[in-house]
């Protein structure tokens, strides 16, 4: 079975979709949640992993924590 890898782009591209749609889920939430805490982890490891790739987050982070 061959295993197709992602390229730079892509994975630039599945982050920036997953980081928006995490911040849609974030702002609709409570944040004193469990789930909310979760999530704030997971926004924290994008913002890191975007950051890395050069992605500058101004227009994109609008959760901003």
């Amino acid at each position: 079975m061959e295993v197709m890898e992602m390229t730079e782009k892509e994975q630039i591209q599945k982050n920036v979709e997953e980081f928006s749609r995490l911040q849609d889920y974030m702002v609709d939430s409570d944040k004193e949640s469990t789930a909310y805490k979760k999530m704030k982890k997971r926004y924290i490891e994008l913002k890191v992993i975007l950051t890395t790739f050069g992605v500058n987050l101004t227009e994109l982070d609008y959760i901003k924590e």
